[in-house]
């Protein structure tokens, strides 16, 4: 049996809304169908050609096997399609009728996620 490359997930590690829910999915079965970086602690090379630390950092991204970079809430539609007990919703925010009010969604969130930033 052939085993799929990892997703590679691209997040915020000081953020801590971003850091629990990355811990969250690290813990679930399927796992290891995704390889995490934390943008704001890993060294630059490391995010790979295309992705800016600024961006990184900015909001959530993957980039899949094929080199192909996705960001929002089409990024969370690629976590969940790979993990197990989350496929439904990957498939249902990724669903092009949904993906942009989702985005519209991830993008209040981005608006207020300071808010959870220490001091």
């Amino acid at each position: 049996m052939t085993q799929t490359p990892p997703l590679t997930v691209y997040f915020d590690g000081a953020c801590p809304v971003c850091s629990a829910e990355i811990a969250l999915y690290r813990r679930r079965p399927g796992a290891e169908a995704l390889h995490f970086v934390d943008a704001a602690a890993c060294p630059a090379e490391a995010l790979g050609e295309g992705l800016t630390r600024e961006a990184a950092l900015a909001r959530i991204h993957t980039r899949g096997p094929d080199g192909a970079m996705l960001s929002g809430a089409r990024a969370f539609a690629a976590i969940w399609q790979r993990l197990p007990g989350f496929r439904w919703l990957g498939v249902v925010v990724g669903h092009p009728m949904v993906a942009p009010v989702a985005e519209v969604g991830y993008r209040v969130f981005l608006r207020v996620r300071h808010l959870w930033r220490p001091g």
